[in-house]
Parts: structure tokens; sequence; C-alpha cells
């Protein structure tokens, strides 16, 4: 599912116009992504939790050539589901 197909979701289930439904949407997306560039955990009762991860800069090998590289600090962002969902699927 893709974004307009959320929003085509919210339209239906929500009996929303399809501006209302894209507006909560995208209001709630942004919220989500504020909160995660502050480095907090998102928990959504019922469903799960994102959480920020910080990768550890290591060291890699180049696997045409062999050699080491360095491999810089990266963020990402990491979703648990709940117990309820995990159950579900």
């Amino acid at each position: 599912m893709n974004k307009a197909e959320l929003i085509k979701a919210v339209v239906e289930k929500g009996k929303l116009s399809h501006r209302e439904a894209e507006a909560a949407v995208e209001d709630i997306l942004g919220v989500i992504e504020e909160a995660l560039v502050k480095g907090e955990e998102v928990k959504l009762s019922g469903f799960g939790a994102f959480e920020p991860k910080v990768r550890k800069a290591r060291v890699g090998t180049n696997p045409s050539t062999g050699a080491k590289i360095e491999i810089p600090e990266s963020k990402s962002v990491v979703f648990k589901p709940s117990k309820g969902l995990k159950a579900r699927l």
C-alpha cells in the first residue's frame, strides 16, 4: 500500500472528503517524522513503535577489491510491531 492508497482507504473508512483525508494522513506522518528527527520513540498502542536507531561507524571490506573501508555512522528508523499485530500476521 502506498500513500495514495492509504488516503483512499481513509476516505472510504472515515467517510471524509479526499482533501480532508489527505490532510489528516499528511499531518499524522509529519508528526511522526518530527518526533523521530528529535530522537523520540513513537508508540501507537495496538499497532507498534517507530524508534530511531544509530548504526555505529565500522570497518568494512570492498567486495570487488578486498580493500578495507571505513563505513561512517548512519541513522535509520526501526519498526517494532505490537504483540497483537504480530499475532494477526
